[in-house]
């Protein structure tokens, strides 16, 4: 895969990023609920954490992140807090030495891993989408840095009532704009289905093909990884914005909010 400032036009590269979106492996909150949807409330899965088969996936994830050689590429890894999400973090991304339980030692030669509440899974009542205290994360994640996290308890997570579609649209614009505060031009995302459903329908906005746009957000795979580009337009001119990959500048400026998918990589 080429490097940010190989695809995309040089007045557009302080505005555009590189996402990898990757989604955690298979948790056991996934594999009860794929048979009974009312386990997803049941108190035992607090946190789930990965299932052998969900280890499994984070494996083969990290053997195609090492083989493509995207891991050189990247500079910095955005989980959510949720122990599924950081053990594939650090199982894709961290350190050769880690563990089954996901934990590891931090070194020079990987990016640095930190957790990030906005990209958190659906907020409310279903226990295994609530956090643990955060010092038992730093606990048993060491790698991760957890300076973004400011309260030590799960202050969020409301057991009576679930986070609305739209809260969660307003959350991740949030995410985005935070991102783009970053210096780092290549950032993987690991998070869950709806937040990575969310940032793909944010960037596409309202594009005149409603079938594809559908079809590019599909749901996420356990462990799948998509690369996009996406540009943050509010900070672009309109002369600047009419300088895009073979876009017309009215294409550009036609989509809804601030961001802009530009571009799909693909990494083999």
């Amino acid at each position: 895969m080429d490097t940010t400032e190989a695809r995309i036009p040089y007045q557009w590269q302080k505005n555009c990023k590189i996402l990898h979106l990757v989604r955690h492996g298979q948790a056991w909150h996934n594999l009860e609920g794929d048979s009974n949807r009312e386990a997803l409330l049941a108190p035992h899965l607090f946190d789930a954490q990965l299932s052998p088969t969900g280890s499994t996936q984070v494996d083969e994830l990290r053997k195609d992140v090492h083989t493509s050689g995207l891991l050189d590429k990247i500079e910095l890894v955005i989980t959510s807090p949720l122990s599924r999400a950081m053990q594939t973090a650090v199982g894709g991304f961290g350190h050769e030495g880690h563990k089954n339980d996901g934990s590891a030692v931090s070194t020079l030669n990987t990016p640095k891993i930190m957790a990030v509440e906005l990209c958190r899974d659906r907020l409310g009542v279903r226990p295994c989408d609530k956090r643990r205290k955060v010092s038992e994360c730093r606990t048993r994640f060491p790698s991760i840095d957890f300076s973004m996290i400011d309260s030590e308890d799960d202050d969020v997570w409301n057991p009576n009532l679930r986070e609305s579609e739209e809260e969660l649209g307003e959350r991740v614009v949030e995410l985005l704009k935070w991102i783009w505060t970053r210096p780092e031009k290549e950032i993987v995302v690991v998070s869950h289905g709806k937040i990575l459903q969310q940032i793909l329908i944010s960037s596409l906005g309202n594009a005149e093909n409603p079938a594809e746009s559908a079809a590019l957000c599909k749901r996420f795979s356990h462990c799948e990884l998509r690369s996009v580009v996406i540009l943050d337009k509010s900070k672009m001119g309109r002369e600047s914005a009419s300088l895009s990959c073979g876009h017309q500048e009215e294409d550009v400026l036609k989509l809804s909010g601030n961001f802009q998918l530009i571009d799909w990589l693909c990494y083999c």
